[in-house]
């Protein structure tokens, strides 16, 4: 399938009241994970934090496709902010990633089977392109220059962190990948 015709079907999966109904659950999974589902392990330092808040945004790329993806990726990262306000400003390049996440795993697992190359594949690029490069940038922009940090100090802890957290989260995105497939959404009635 295409990728404009991914994004029309994945458009349209949007005008159903009960896609919509679920794609808002996984919302809220995605709001409750960020606040509940976090730990850090603290043989890493503060380096490497486990949390399943990506795992709704995989879920639903997988199940309505790359634009509820982004939607629930961008929505998460504002509402949690709003309803748990970290101490600082709210910062849109974490929601970028949201939307990123949210595309790249639509874009993978939409409409496919969830089978372990694609699931690797989606989570190398989101791993390579959003958690490693862009966070190390955010967090460069947000506190290098003040903290005298160069861009590679924070690059090497985002690559130490993604090393550890790899395989528990491709197994998390199989394990719900096939558990989702057996979902079976109502059709509409014509």
């Amino acid at each position: 399938m295409s990728i404009s015709k991914k994004f029309y079907n994945s458009f349209t999966e949007l005008k159903s009241v009960k896609s919509l109904a679920m794609i808002a659950m996984l919302l809220a999974l995605r709001i409750i994970l960020g606040f509940i589902g976090n730990s850090t392990l603290p043989f890493f330092g503060n380096n490497v934090k486990l949390s399943g808040a990506f795992l709704p945004i995989a879920i639903t790329g997988s199940m309505f496709g790359p634009v509820p993806a982004m939607i629930v990726g961008m929505l998460g990262d504002v509402l949690s902010f709003i309803m748990n306000p970290t101490g600082g400003a709210y910062f849109p390049g974490f929601t970028i990633n949201g939307i990123l996440t949210g595309l790249i795993y639509g874009l993978f697992l939409y409409k496919n089977e969830v089978t372990v190359p694609k699931v690797v594949i989606a989570w190398v690029i989101n791993c390579i392109a959003v958690e490693i490069f862009l966070i190390a940038y955010w967090l460069f922009f947000l506190y290098g220059t003040s903290s005298g940090k160069s861009y590679f100090i924070y690059l090497s802890a985002r690559l130490i962190s993604q090393a550890v957290k790899c395989i528990p989260e491709i197994l998390l995105i199989l394990a719900c990948g096939k558990i989702m497939s057996r979902v079976k959404l109502p059709q509409k009635a014509n």
